[in-house]
């Protein structure tokens, strides 16, 4: 099964956070944060986003770096020339002396328009300038159809 790769840079426009109110932490654990994020994406994706984001920082994060991360965002707009929507969901995980790690999937069944059937997997990044950029690849059928 071929895929396509396609790259997008990404700004984040909205960062609307409060603290996990469902499950509050306790002294000593590690806190977790509920945010409300907005994107817009250049390049390969011209569009925006919107999704819920669940953080967790080091229980001790003043002196150890790193915690790890999940969202869920909706994306709008033209991919590669097709409009349309699609959710995907990623997180990553970083601290404690190991190598960072990130996962994402494009929800399957929940794209729109021309992006209806996308399936692939997604990365987040950033690159060494600081630049945030999002890598997408596509699974596509026999048919090259995504």
């Amino acid at each position: 099964m071929p895929a396509t790769r396609l790259t997008a840079t990404f700004d984040v426009t909205g960062w609307d956070a409060a603290p996990d109110s469902v499950f509050p932490h306790h002294s000593g654990e590690a806190p977790m944060t509920r945010v409300a994020v907005r994107k817009t994406f250049r390049g390969d994706l011209d569009g925006e986003s919107a999704g819920e984001a669940l953080l967790c920082q080091s229980a001790d994060g003043a002196t150890t770096p790193g915690g790890g991360y999940v969202v869920s965002e909706r994306v709008r707009g033209t991919l590669a020339g097709r409009e349309g929507s699609f959710v995907m969901q990623h997180g990553g995980i970083a601290g404690a002396g190991a190598a960072p790690f990130t996962f994402g999937r494009i929800v399957p069944g929940a794209g729109s328009g021309d992006l209806a059937g996308l399936a692939g997997t997604v990365t987040i990044a950033a690159d060494a300038d600081g630049t945030h950029r999002l890598t997408l690849d596509l699974e596509t059928d026999a048919d090259g159809d995504s």
